[in-house]
């Protein structure tokens, strides 16, 4: 029987990461707010957006500087990419950087729910995987897209539970469950999560890992939220692992009913 102990592990492309919560660094009121709710967090993976670094001017601090990259392994973003084509530089330009061969692949043209294009998403990630690098892409909870992806090779699949920086929650639960169902690459839950509760209802369903940016960078207190998003995922992988109870449409007696005096 499976436990939830260090035999439960997250591997991803051959590597091991010690969290299943993965963080964003963006919207946090600056670096130092940042880097507290990272700590407070236990995260291993943290997502950057390179498209929103100022990059022109070499003396100038960015996330890259501030991250210590000894401690988190640093996620390159395509965020802010519109088509497959400027995906496909941005993630070109991290590894010719030096970051990572890993990239968090995101392709959104619409500009009001930032729902991503399914087909710009599918283009992208077959050029970049056939390059060599992990493809992790962000999508709408298709099943039959996530299982498109994996079979040309992306590391993991990443569907959202709502759109991005809502805080609605899992809107796509019966979705995200048929992707875990039919997956054999780890599924992360990515976009919606607002509080702690749903990063536990996604990993109670099966999720291997969620990332959270929005509900902890503009929670009132950053770190606290942080604490709590990894309790949350802490309690979710364990009550999957332990298996829940199934649901009946009838009340069932807690105390056994044998051997009990009828006088």
């Amino acid at each position: 029987m499976q436990t939830a102990t260090a035999a439960d592990r997250l591997v991803i492309a051959g590597t091991e990461l010690g969290s299943r919560l993965f963080v964003g660094t963006g919207k946090y009121t600056d670096d130092e707010a940042m880097l507290a709710a990272l700590d407070a967090s236990g995260c291993d993976l943290v997502t950057v957006a390179l498209r929103r670094l100022d990059l022109d001017h070499p003396t100038k601090k960015t996330l890259l500087d501030v991250i210590d990259w000894s401690r988190y392994r640093v996620l390159p973003n395509t965020a802010g990419c519109r088509t497959a084509d400027e995906a496909i530089r941005i993630a070109r330009l991290a590894r010719s950087m030096g970051l990572s061969t890993w990239v968090k692949l995101e392709v959104i043209p619409d500009p009001r729910y930032l729902f991503p294009d399914p087909e710009e998403t599918l283009k992208a990630a077959r050029v970049l995987v056939d390059e060599g690098f992990q493809v992790l892409p962000y999508i709408n909870a298709d099943p039959v897209l996530a299982k498109k992806l994996e079979e040309l090779g992306t590391v993991t699949v990443m569907p959202l539970g709502s759109p991005i920086g809502s805080g609605q929650g899992l809107q796509t639960m019966e979705q995200i469950r048929i992707i875990i169902e039919e997956a054999s690459v780890p599924v992360v839950v990515d976009a919606g999560i607002g509080a702690p509760s749903d990063a536990a209802l996604a990993m109670e369903l099966g999720a291997d890992a969620v990332l959270v940016n929005s509900a902890i960078a503009l929670a009132r207190d950053p770190v606290l939220m942080a604490e709590a998003i990894k309790a949350g995922v802490e309690a979710g992988r364990k009550a999957f692992i332990a298996g829940r109870i199934p649901r009946r449409a009838q009340a069932s007696p807690s105390s056994p009913t044998e051997g009990i005096s009828r006088s």
